[in-house]
């Protein structure tokens, strides 16, 4: 992350959350933890405050507590478009390390496309 980024938002992990749930529009903290390599208990203090301040919602999955943005509050749009930009902003490298993590799974069959062929 931007020092301007982690100064914005109080830390690193503050700054890292909310760029990781930008980018993937939701998460859970041991995900957003391993991505960063920041301590499981940092990430997870971080969102039960954001969660507590309105800027974020969980729900359950299974076992797991996924975090997304709160729709319902109205700031919450324009710290997104915010955050999109600053997403766009960051170097490539930083983008590439943090940021182009697969989502889904492979499709049964289909080819592994690699860069540059």
């Amino acid at each position: 992350m931007t020092p301007a980024l982690e100064a914005i938002f109080g830390n690193r992990t503050a700054a890292s959350v909310l760029l990781f749930l930008e980018n993937y529009d939701s998460g859970h903290a041991s995900r957003i933890a391993q991505a960063f390599g920041i301590p499981l208990y940092s990430v997870q203090k971080q969102l039960q405050k954001l969660e507590a301040a309105g800027v974020l919602v969980s729900r359950k999955v299974g076992r797991t507590r996924v975090f997304e943005f709160n729709s319902r509050n109205p700031m919450t749009g324009r710290l997104r478009q915010f955050l999109a930009a600053e997403l766009k902003a960051l170097p490539e490298s930083i983008t590439a390390e943090y940021f182009r993590e697969r989502q889904r799974p492979r499709r049964s069959g289909k080819p592994l496309e690699r860069a540059g062929q």
